[in-house]
């Protein structure tokens, strides 16, 4: 199994697969908080703005884990509505789960971002990273949340994934993924350091790229 020894090296690694063939006018965007210390050197090596995508899953209320659409800063949403439909998710159950999430969206973009806003994605490409995917829900929603803000074209940039979510995930123009064993079981057993990415580190690492 290939192992990454940590974040950063497994974000030079993918830098160098991404320069092969660089996405224009690139805008990399990582997702908080693990994305972020990899796509800082992808930013670094494309020489690209580094920003957040703050993205919140919207869960079903008696089924959390199944996404029935997601929020974004700007106010962008995007609904699923064959979920809802097939859930019977109520307009009163939809809006009490979408004001929690768009609270804690406010809240995360202060914290990572503060006094500053987001970088324009209008006619550019968002690259967006993270440092694996598992099932793919946060993924297709960053995507989503992408173009509602203006992406000409969206790039998905991870180092590990499980196959099967890297082959649902649609939503991108194109994917750059290191590694997608058919054993897959969780992103961080493909890492020797995995610890937790801390608010600060994120906040230091976008400060740094300005």
């Amino acid at each position: 199994m290939e192992r990454f020894r940590d974040r950063r090296e497994a974000g030079r690694m993918l830098a160098a697969r991404l320069r092969e063939t660089p996405p224009p006018n690139a805008v990399v965007l990582g997702l908080p908080r693990g994305g972020v210390p990899v796509a800082a050197e992808v930013a670094r090596a494309l020489d690209a703005p580094l920003d957040v995508l703050v993205v919140r899953k919207l869960g079903v209320p008696w089924h959390p884990e199944v996404a029935m659409g997601a929020v974004g800063e700007g106010g962008a949403t995007v609904l699923n509505t064959e979920v809802t439909a097939a859930a019977r998710v109520g307009i009163g159950d939809l809006e009490k789960v979408e004001a929690r999430e768009r609270r804690e969206v406010e809240m995360r973009v202060q914290r990572f971002r503060p006094g500053h806003g987001p970088v324009s994605l209008r006619g550019r490409t968002a690259v967006i990273v993270d440092d694996g995917i598992a099932t793919g829900a946060t993924a297709r929603a960053a995507c989503a949340i992408a173009r509602v803000r203006g992406a000409a074209s969206v790039v998905v940039a991870v180092p590990v994934a499980a196959p099967d979510a890297l082959r649902a995930l649609t939503e991108a123009d194109r994917l750059v993924c290191l590694s997608a064993p058919e054993d897959f079981m969780a992103v961080g057993m493909h890492y020797v350091d995995f610890r937790q990415v801390e608010d600060g580190e994120v906040v230091d690492l976008l400060r740094a790229s300005r």
